[in-house]
């Protein structure tokens, strides 16, 4: 579902993570995107909010780690983040 499984990110940074549907071509392909929401494991090491192009962004709030996980109906997939102090 995500477009990648790990993300490292210094304290301060935001990456964008896309989602898609698993096969792409499924006939719910477009639902099971709509329906995806996500979740942070530890809102004080690392946020996730969805963005008006469809991914979502991962904000890096403190050094530590953090597991991002989307979910859509029964289907999950996660994105394990590690943050880094800023240089």
């Amino acid at each position: 579902m995500p477009s990648q499984k790990t993300a490292a990110l210094k304290v301060g940074d935001t990456k964008n993570v896309t989602a898609a549907a698993d096969p792409a071509d499924a006939t719910n392909a477009a639902d099971v995107v709509k329906a995806i929401t996500a979740k942070s494991s530890d809102d004080q090491i690392a946020t996730v909010t969805a963005n008006e192009g469809g991914g979502f962004d991962i904000k890096a709030v403190a050094v530590g780690t953090a597991t991002i996980t989307l979910t859509s109906g029964t289907l999950t997939a996660t994105v394990a983040v590690t943050i880094t102090a800023a240089a």
